[in-house]
């Protein structure tokens, strides 16, 4: 949710972040009907205080013994006036408000220019593209041989887009959860929480899930509830509607999630294996911070993220998503993507983002800068700590070997209890 107050001081730099991001934006209109709905709550409140001191003045007449008839009529007069132009104000206040709910936040300065994803800047890389003396299978291949992974019957029991991690995959999947949580919580401070999967629709607009992506979402109708397309959702609204303090800032905080997506496993989306499927598992980051840290949180958000990829050993790139590839609530972002020797291709493990007050905006997340100071909106940060399909998928092809077995990473072994998968 963009700030009205800005938009009125600036529309025209509204407009051309929006239109950086493909978006042509009647910011005109905006502004004029942002100034109807002040002059009609103006307009209401003074025809509402007329009311009120006809309404006084029939006591005044009745004292004084004369006809109040004339003067109650005036009254009820004034109030039905006060109320219809409050009713106006309030759908014109409405239609405002959801006109803004499907705007994106305005990318920030630094933000590279550039219309989709063939125009986002490949930034540094981590390790090397590992080395075969033979030809590197893809994973559904390796997951199928060693029967960790089946296909066939995920899609029996709920279509195409599911899959069943069996055994040393289940196993494997399970580990990599505990060594992304374990690791952030103890050696990068967060607190884990675990949240609802099943969550309200004004906490999927918290994040800016709804409207705009409604017909992405799996949405239990008879409760109105939502399944989370990522703990992003049910963390950043954790202290939605409060205000903390300044010392509990930077709040960090992680989660496991399994999460849902329609969009995921779509005709001419989706590709061969687990690369795309409608429910996975995830490790979420997300940060609540004061606004003149967020640069420098962003940027240790990644190192987070970045480090947790060097642990496993895994071969990633850094790319700095232009503006008509950044999200839909973010002000900018950094994408990971890990290397698949299989397919030869780079699969995107991790988006690092800023949303600065967009979410909290939305949540209604503040903080008090000091004691007895007026609450302001925090930024919030989010990044995936990290999506398991993709990581899974990298880790059976880079650590694959010529007799079909699979190594397991070091830091894993620990947590899998074994050196292989064979």
């Amino acid at each position: 949710m963009i700030d009205l107050v800005a938009l009125r001081k600036d529309p025209e730099a509204f407009a051309v972040a929006w239109k950086l991001r493909g978006m042509d934006v009647d910011v005109t209109a905006l502004v004029e009907a942002d100034t109807k709905v002040r002059q009609l709550k103006t307009e209401s409140e003074n025809k509402r205080s007329e009311a009120n001191a006809a309404s006084k003045s029939i006591g005044q007449a009745a004292r004084e013994g004369k006809d109040i008839g004339e003067a109650k009529e005036a009254a009820r007069l004034l109030g039905e006036e006060a109320k219809e132009l409050n009713e106006k104000r309030e759908s014109l206040e409405k239609e405002l408000h959801d006109q803004l709910l499907g705007l994106p936040n305005p990318c920030l300065s630094d933000v590279p220019h550039g219309a989709g994803e063939n125009d986002n800047v490949a930034g540094e890389q981590w390790g090397s593209v590992p080395g075969f003396t033979f030809a590197p299978k893809p994973h559904w291949e390796l997951a199928t041989e060693l029967d960790i992974i089946d296909f066939e019957r995920g899609s029996k029991m709920s279509g195409s887009g599911f899959v069943v991690y069996k055994g040393m995959g289940a196993r494997l999947n399970r580990a990599l959860i505990n060594f992304f949580l374990q690791t952030l919580v103890d050696e990068e401070g967060y607190t884990e929480l675990n949240v609802p999967l099943l969550v309200r629709p004004e906490t999927m607009q918290g994040t800016g899930q709804l409207p705009k992506f409604g017909d992405q979402l799996y949405h239990c109708q008879e409760d109105d509830l939502y399944l989370i397309p990522t703990a992003e959702v049910p963390v950043t609204n954790f202290y939605a509607n409060e205000i903390l303090d300044a010392e509990q800032l930077p709040c960090k905080m992680t989660a496991h999630t399994p999460c849902f997506r329609r969009e995921a496993g779509a005709a001419g989306v989706g590709t061969r294996g687990i690369t795309r499927v409608h429910q996975f598992d995830k490790v979420e980051m997300v940060w609540l911070t004061k606004p003149e840290d967020t640069e420098k949180n962003l940027l240790e958000l990644r190192s987070n993220a970045e480090k947790l990829l060097q642990k496993l050993g895994l071969h990633y790139r850094i790319l700095d998503l232009c503006t008509g590839d950044t999200g839909f609530s973010a002000a900018h972002t950094y994408d990971l993507e890990v290397w698949s020797p299989g397919t030869g291709t780079w699969l995107e493990v991790s988006s690092c983002s800023t949303f600065t007050d967009f979410q909290s905006r939305r949540a209604k997340l503040r903080y008090r800068p000091e004691k007895g100071a007026k609450p302001e909106l925090l930024y919030t940060l989010n990044g995936s700590g990290l999506a398991l399909p993709r990581c899974l998928i990298a880790i059976l092809e880079t650590y694959q070997q010529e007799d079909g077995s699979i190594e397991i990473p070091d830091v894993l072994k620990p947590f899998m209890g074994l050196d292989a998968i064979s």
